[in-house]
């Protein structure tokens, strides 16, 4: 399966998800320089900037497990030039969804606050 389909549909799974859980879709796709933030959130007075791993199983790690600090780096760069971008003042929050199995039986674990920076 090409990356880019794969990733689409972790991202639109991520999204029914969030969904589902009561957030509104702000942004998708959002890129920065060298950096892109896959989805972001808002629930309540809460903006979550949200990363998207998806692996076929566990055996080499957790999907979490692969947000490096490079990553979370690009994320907290892209992150800081939304905020000011749209003047946002409430809390912001770095979560990650990770994905774990094959279509249709995929496992959805969300994982709020997954790291800091601000």
């Amino acid at each position: 399966m090409n990356s880019v389909i794969k990733g689409n549909q972790g991202e639109d799974l991520a999204i029914s998800f969030l969904q589902e859980q009561g957030f509104n879709i702000v942004a998708r796709n959002f890129y920065y320089q060298k950096a892109e933030i896959d989805i972001i959130a808002q629930k309540d007075d809460i903006l979550c900037i949200v990363e998207v791993k998806w692996r076929k199983s566990a055996v080499h790690g957790a999907p979490y497990e692969f947000v490096t600090p490079k990553k979370r780096k690009l994320l907290a760069r892209a992150a800081a030039f939304f905020i000011q971008k749209h003047n946002w003042e409430g809390e912001t929050r770095f979560d990650i969804i990770s994905l774990t199995g094959v279509l249709p039986n995929i496992s959805i674990e969300h994982i709020e606050s997954a790291f800091y920076f601000f």
